[in-house]
């Protein structure tokens, strides 16, 4: 229990650091500043599995599962890598989201600031259940691996992000019923008192929209995490990395999306493999190296293929 209680203020002190230190003042993240960022906590994370073998090789963390050290810290990453390749689409939708709301560049960190609290709880929930659902109910691994390969099919033969409205949405419509919603807005402000009274600015229901896409998308990344390991601090802070990474990968990536078009195929062969995996389990046993190489090789195949096509 220390571990994670630990790492949950480790959590809040980087978030701490990031709003109070690093971006006290709004402005323009540029593509340079973003990729250092990426950078950096692509080598955290890396780092962390180092973390990760020290715990498992001693008694510091509960091991249901009776992993090596080895074994988890390979299990990490490979969480890591999924999660951060789902992130992909998250992104896309994102960008459409703040389009939509016309957010100056200099305020879209301070939303995806405060979406990855929420993102954070939610997640922390959805693995809970995720966990405790295939500890109790081992045919459920048969149902998150379908419907992993379900998604995989749809992804392959519909492209549902380009149809996305976020002002023709059911979140959209539901928050206006619920409150006064204004075009208007006051630097980084999530509500500002109008005409008609106290309103949500256009911050303000992007930060919502961008909350509900994040479960929806949740609803993929968090089972595809369990066909690697079902051990709740593994999911966890795997999880939790890819997220600290999703904003600078936002930024470093949002002008160049369209660069990146045959990551889909990477994304689609992935969500594949681990449903294929989970469904499959009891008459295979794929070794971890097998399942992070194959992670690995898809998104490197995806990147360098968008490129070259691209370049063409």
């Amino acid at each position: 229990m220390i571990v994670w209680i630990l790492f949950i203020a480790l959590l809040f002190v980087i978030l701490a650091l990031d709003l109070g230190v690093f971006n006290k003042k709004p402005h323009i993240i540029s593509t340079r500043e973003a990729s250092k960022w990426t950078a950096i906590w692509f080598c955290l994370s890396m780092l962390f599995s180092g973390v990760i073998y020290w715990l498992y090789s001693t008694s510091f963390v509960a091991n249901p599962d009776h992993l090596k050290p080895a074994v988890a810290s390979m299990k990490f990453i490979t969480g890591y890598l999924i999660e951060l390749s789902l992130s992909v689409d998250n992104i896309f939708v994102i960008a459409i989201i703040f389009a939509a709301f016309k957010i100056p560049q200099k305020y879209q960190h301070r939303i995806l600031f405060w979406g990855i609290l929420g993102a954070i709880i939610f997640r922390g929930l959805m693995i809970f259940f995720g966990v405790m659902l295939i500890h109790k109910f081992a045919w459920t691994t048969y149902l998150f691996g379908g419907f992993l390969l379900f998604t995989a099919v749809k992804m392959l033969f519909t492209k549902e992000e380009d149809d996305f409205e976020p002002k023709e949405s059911f979140v959209y419509k539901t928050l206006g019923s619920v409150i006064p919603i204004t075009s208007e807005t006051d630097k980084e402000k999530f509500f500002i008192t109008t005409k008609k009274g106290k309103a949500a600015t256009p911050l303000f229901v992007a930060l919502i929209i961008i909350e509900v896409m994040d479960v929806l998308f949740a609803v993929d990344s968090v089972p595809a995490i369990l066909a690697i390991t079902a051990d709740p601090f593994l999911v966890f802070s795997s999880n939790i990395f890819a997220i600290l990474g999703l904003r600078s990968m936002y930024f470093f990536l949002a002008n160049m999306l369209e660069k990146f078009s045959y990551l889909e195929y990477s994304l689609i062969a992935i969500l594949s493999f681990v449903g294929l995996k989970m469904l499959l389990h009891d008459f295979i046993v794929i070794p971890e190296w097998v399942s992070l190489a194959f992670i690995a090789l898809a998104l490197l195949i995806g990147v360098v293929v968008s490129l070259k096509v691209n370049e063409d």
